[in-house]
């Protein structure tokens, strides 16, 4: 099985490529080939049973997607995209990077369609952004899509793309509306959630943490290790049982900033509680307002997808993969 994995220099790359390569096989077939493409340059790991090549390419870059997709990939893995506070912050960095790159990876699969019906599967990373308030309680695949950032009008539009490429015949696509990745290992990024990480990570390694909204926000949680296993799942569904509707919730945990902490408690102890500082930004306020707190994900749970039920077991998961590897 030869893989393309876009956006591998990324921490859900890096984990997925690790993965794959402890695996040594996807859905069952023998992996022999895979290919580790990002802007900056992605981490080959030593790996005797496949070939693996790394390439530093923008995707967004004239003849880039193209030259990708001659190498035929089975399965595509399309996980590059700039967060969101980047994305709000740079409108047309946005829009290049996450609605460009992903139009142009899609017309470069076509144009091999039409050669002899090249039709390889396309797992692509979308977000819970894509929705908007007001909100129901709890939101359903079927709830109607009205961003109110930049960067989940950005989402939201790949994911109808991605629906109309699929019902066409020219991907066997799939899109997981992931929940916030937490506990997310190494240095804070850009993103307007990474507070929820930043509040956990930092006091577990004796550093201070800034806390940029009330304890009352509630949020949608996955560990990076249950991010993972989504997308090794997703590569094991066929079109009927995904059907057209091809974008999907995915399941999570539905937390306070409160529960947290309280599990940071649990979990480290009190002295890491301490190391929390309550520094109010309006900005993020605003951007974290406008997520909805939790989805009803019945029907990717029927397709087999699970993660954690406490955000104490989030918290050891990064414990037992990432706390002592730092």
């Amino acid at each position: 099985m030869n893989i393309l994995i876009i956006g591998a220099a990324g921490m859900i790359g890096q984990k997925l490529t690790k993965r794959l390569c402890s695996h040594g096989k996807l859905d069952g077939a023998a992996i022999t080939q895979l290919t580790l493409v990002d802007a900056v340059a992605p981490i080959a790991p030593t790996c005797d049973s496949i070939i693996i090549s790394t390439q530093v390419r923008d995707l967004c870059a004239p003849s880039v997607a193209t030259s990708l997709v001659s190498l035929r990939p089975d399965v595509i893995f399309h996980l590059a995209a700039i967060v969101s506070g980047e994305a709000e912050l740079d409108m047309r960095k946005g829009y290049q990077i996450n609605l460009d790159g992903t139009r142009y990876l899609l017309e470069a699969i076509r144009d091999e369609h039409e050669l002899d019906g090249y039709c390889p599967k396309l797992i692509f990373t979308s977000s819970i952004a894509v929705y908007g308030a007001p909100f129901d309680n709890t939101i359903s695949d079927d709830f109607h899509l009205t961003p109110l950032t930049s960067y989940g009008t950005q989402k939201a539009m790949c994911e109808l793309l991605l629906a109309d490429y699929n019902r066409r015949g020219i991907v066997h696509g799939i899109g997981l509306r992931l929940p916030t990745i937490c506990v997310r290992p190494g240095k804070p990024n850009a993103a307007a959630s990474g507070f929820f990480s930043g509040i956990v990570r930092e006091p577990i390694n004796g550093q201070s943490a800034v806390l940029p909204v009330v304890d009352t926000v509630r949020h949608w949680f996955a560990s990076p290790r249950t991010a993972i296993d989504f997308l090794e799942h997703a590569t094991t569904l066929n079109p009927d049982q995904i059907g057209p509707r091809c974008n999907m919730n995915l399941p999570g945990l539905c937390a306070s900033v409160a529960e947290q902490i309280e599990s940071l408690r649990n979990v480290i102890g009190g002295d890491a509680v301490a190391r929390i500082h309550r520094e109010p930004d309006d900005q993020i306020a605003s951007i974290v307002a406008g997520w909805p707190e939790q989805f009803d994900a019945t029907r990717a749970i029927a397709l087999g997808f699970r993660a954690e039920q406490s955000f104490d077991d989030i918290i050891k998961v990064y414990l037992e993969d990432d706390w002592q590897k730092r």
